[in-house]
This record gives C-alpha cells, sequence and structure tokens, in this order.
C-alpha cells in the first residue's frame, strides 16, 4: 500500500523531509478497524513529531485525523461492520494515517457524520475531541444553555480553537470571547460564533473591562501557553479555571493561579487511546454526539483548504502552513 513516512527529522524545506514509501497492508486484530484511508488533515502534532524524533530503520508514519471505509474488522470489534463510513484521530504510539490503509481501535472511532464527504470529516476529529474533553470532561461545563459566565478562548482561530468556540456557544449559555490578532481570523472567530473577540497580543484584562464582562470563569488556552499563562492567571476570576492542551517542555508557575484557589485542566486526546482506562470509549460516544450535530447544522465543518491527493509533496506543503503559524480552520488531504 502506499503511504508517506520520515526516517530521519529533516527541516521541512528539505524534499526527503517526508517521502513516498510502499508498505505492507495491516491485519487488524482484538479491538481493531482496518480502514482504507479516503482523506486526511494535518496538525501541528504532526510537524512536532516530524521536527523532534529521529526514528532510525523502518519509515514512520504520520497523521491522526482520518475519514475513510471499514475494510475489516478484528474479533472484539462491535460497534461497526465493514463497508461503514468512519472518521477519527488515531494515537501516536500506532503507526499513522497517511497511508491507503490503517488500524485504529474502534472505541475511539466514530461513524462518518452523513451531511459531510470525506475531505470535510478528516477535519474534525482530533480538534473537536480536544474541544469536548477540555470544554466537557475537564472543565465539566454543563450542556444544558444552563452554564453562564465568561469563557476566554486564547488562539481561537486554529482548529480546536474554531471547534471550542462553536460547541460553546451553541450547546452553553456562556458568554464566549475569542481572541485572535488578525483581521481574517477576528473574521473568522466571529462566523464560528464567539460573542466577542479580543487580542491576545494586547491586554486582554483592559479589552474585556472595556467590553463592559467580569473576569473569566474558564479560560482555554489552545496555543502559545508558556506566552500567555501568567496574564491569563492575572485576569482569572476567583475560584475559576484555565486549561491547556501544550506544556512547553518545562514547569508552570502557578502560584498566582493559588492565590485565587482557581485550577489547572490539561487535556492530551490520545490520552483514552493510548492508555485505554475505562473511559476509553468515551471517544467514540463524543464522535457520534458530533457527528449528530454536524448532520443537524448546530456545528460547521472547519475545513478552509484542501492541498490535493496524499503524497509526499503535498503533505510537505501543509506542514509548512502549519509550521509558518497563520493556517486558519484546518488543511486536508484527499485520496492517492
Amino acid at each position: 500500500m502506499k503511504a508517506v513516512a520520515f526516517t530521519h527529522s529533516r527541516p521541512v524545506s528539505d524534499i526527503d523531509a517526508l517521502i513516498d514509501v510502499e508498505l505492507a497492508v495491516p491485519v487488524p486484530r482484538h479491538h481493531d478497524l482496518l480502514v482504507e484511508v479516503k482523506a486526511v488533515s494535518v496538525n501541528p502534532v504532526d510537524t512536532k513529531i516530524r521536527r523532534g524524533n529521529e526514528p532510525l530503520g523502518e519509515p514512520r508514519v504520520l497523521g491522526f485525523d482520518a475519514a475513510g471505509v471499514v475494510r475489516a474488522i478484528g474479533p472484539d470489534v462491535q460497534n461497526f461492520s465493514v463497508g461503514d463510513e468512519v472518521y477519527y484521530a488515531g494515537v501516536p504510539d500506532r503507526p499513522g494515517a497517511n497511508a491507503e490503509f490503517h488500524l485504529v481501535d474502534d472505541r475511539i472511532v466514530g461513524h462518518k457524520p452523513r451531511s459531510l464527504g470525506f475531505a470535510e470529516a478528516a477535519a474534525l476529529p482530533l480538534t473537536a475531541l480536544t474541544a469536548w474533553e477540555m470544554l466537557f470532561d475537564r472543565f465539566k461545563i454543563p450542556r444544558d444553555q444552563m452554564a453562564s459566565g465568561v469563557l476566554l478562548i486564547v488562539g481561537a482561530a486554529g482548529g480546536v480553537g474554531s471547534i471550542a468556540v462553536q460547541l460553546a456557544a451553541e450547546l452553553t449559555d456562556m458568554t464566549v470571547v475569542a481572541t485572535a490578532s488578525r483581521e481574517e481570523t477576528v473574521a473568522w472567530c466571529r462566523e464560528m460564533g464567539a460573542h466577542h473577540v479580543i487580542n491576545h497580543h494586547q491586554d486582554m484584562a483592559a479589552q474585556l473591562r472595556d467590553l463592559g464582562l467580569p473576569a473569566p470563569d474558564y479560560v482555554f488556552c489552545v496555543s502559545h501557553e508558556r506566552v500567555h499563562f501568567k496574564k491569563l492567571c492575572e485576569l482569572l476570576a476567583p475560584e475559576g479555571a484555565i486549561g491547556i492542551i501544550e506544556s512547553g517542555g518545562g514547569p508552570v508557575d502557578i502560584s498566582t493561579l493559588m492565590k485565587k484557589s482557581g485550577t489547572l485542566h490539561t487535556e492530551y486526546v490520545f490520552a483514552r487511546g493510548m492508555l485505554a482506562p475505562p473511559s476509553i470509549s468515551a471517544q467514540h460516544r463524543t464522535l457520534e454526539a458530533l457527528a449528530h450535530l454536524v448532520d443537524t447544522h448546530v456545528l460547521k465543518g472547519t475545513m478552509t483548504a484542501n492541498f490535493g491527493v496524499i503524497n509526499a509533496a503535498n503533505l510537505r506543503r501543509a506542514h509548512e502552513a502549519i509550521e509558518a503559524g497563520s493556517v486558519r480552520g484546518k488543511i486536508v488531504l484527499e485520496g492517492f
């Protein structure tokens, strides 16, 4: 089968940063689905792994977001049949989805939204799961229009932020404040449903006061946590909560947060799929719920660019765009 892999960590400008390879088709076992991959999307984590690892020997296939068709199932699979159209985010400790066929645990897979094509569906899983799990599993914000107060989403124009804004605006009664710094990303956040948009490069506390808003009860920092963390602790409401999805590899000073009896929540979307806790099937249920929200037009897709067929050249272009830091929404690739 065709696949795209890397063998050494190289800059994206290097033609060998990602290479086209031929691999054997894997065989499903236990909870595995063998999925014929129709489309994938690219996430910042793909570029971080490519740049930060030096796998010697066999090529490593990247890619987490995928949509496709089930072609075979393992003996322990319960929720799917051959021929089902599915979407999901795989895990880092298994070969990735940038291949014609891919194995994935059925407990972290959902049926593809019926109203979306494969490319649009592939843009959703990783970012939507991350946003859902932070808002509803970590923060435990009620999904019944009873949650009031202010939610600040920092870096809201990217994939995770785009979904988090929509989920909060549609499923809660909170005032959703997004941050963005460019004209096009401000417009995007408003299109996603943000009630207000402020600039994270300026004084965020002053901007909230100018809007007549109280200190945020929840702060979801989607990107550049190291840059913003101290300021976010200072502007957070007493007994509020901050959520982060990256740590930057070093310690975090929580002294300001402690003085407010605030809480710090982390979200690692791969934890359930890699560690298989009792809650692993929650990701299947969440993807099913997200598909229903898409099919009932509560949520919009976040695909903003289709870079063509799945090959090394097009994936290098996608990695380059993400590393440039100017992507809004999600980049997808479709077919081989």
